[in-house]
């Protein structure tokens, strides 16, 4: 493994893997959840990593600006997670990466940001989201219980601290700093539904007793995506929480890896 920069601040790196071989290899950009908050940290991802490394990924364990540090939030964490992604461009000059075969894999709030990078480049060219006019081209995108729909994450949220009379505790509201109504904009250039068509293969999969982001947000995607003329497979693990999916150790992990087998040629 070896830990490189792809920018100039403290956050943004990522950590390099390579099976063994001589390459080229097909390329996993791993993207870690956390609602996008500064605690959590691209550890999260180090055994799916090292396991997709195993079984012969080149993986890119992407780090990124968070909310609750300087230039997180909107929109630092896109940015830089763009940069990051466009840095395996880099990286192939002096590795042998299939720059023909990269994918993106997210779990929770990293699956937002893996089904976002596939997105991209549908944005306007004035959009402060926008960083490059030839983004790297994604194959597949797959997203692990991801935040597919950010509205509906923020709407969630919104109704449980209302209804529980909690203090406030949105992280999508934090992330896009305002809501809905407020930063209208910002949702359709940072939420992949609002994105959709893709025009880049996806694979979804949730687990049915996942509490942190609900399941039905990945039915409604892939619906919507399906129905606007995107090939999308969705895989619902029935006893599977949101975790497990991560957890390299489970039938739930074993599940997606088997998927993404069909994905290395």
């Amino acid at each position: 493994m070896r830990k490189m920069d792809y920018g100039t601040l403290e956050q943004q790196f990522g950590e390099l893997r390579l099976p063994k071989g001589d390459g080229p290899f097909p390329v996993a950009i791993v993207i870690h959840g956390g609602f996008w908050r500064e605690p959590f940290q691209l550890d999260l991802m180090h055994d799916v990593a090292e396991d997709l490394t195993q079984h012969g990924w080149a993986t890119w364990n992407i780090e990124y600006r968070r909310i609750g540090q300087e230039g997180g939030g909107w929109p630092g964490t896109f940015t830089d997670v763009a940069e990051a992604a466009d840095y395996v461009k880099t990286l192939s000059q002096s590795h042998p990466l299939n720059l023909e075969n990269v994918i993106t894999i997210g779990h929770s709030a990293g699956g937002h940001l893996a089904l976002w990078l596939a997105a991209r480049h549908r944005l306007r060219t004035d959009s402060p989201l926008h960083t490059s006019d030839t983004p790297l081209p994604i194959s597949t995108a797959v997203c692990l219980a991801g935040v597919s729909d950010l509205e509906k994450m923020y709407r969630v949220h919104h109704f449980r601290d209302d209804m529980l009379q909690l203090e406030a505790n949105n992280p999508v509201q934090e992330l896009l700093g305002g809501s809905p109504d407020q930063v209208q904009e910002r949702f359709k250039e940072a939420s992949p539904i609002e994105m959709l068509p893709l025009g880049v293969n996806q694979l979804i999969v949730h687990g049915s007793l996942d509490v942190h982001v609900p399941i039905g947000i990945s039915d409604y995607y892939f619906q919507m995506a399906e129905n606007i003329g995107d090939f999308i497979k969705y895989i619902e693990l029935s006893e599977a929480e949101h975790f497990m999916l991560t957890d390299t150790s489970t039938e739930a992990w074993k599940k997606i890896r088997e998927e993404l087998e069909w994905l290395k040629h």
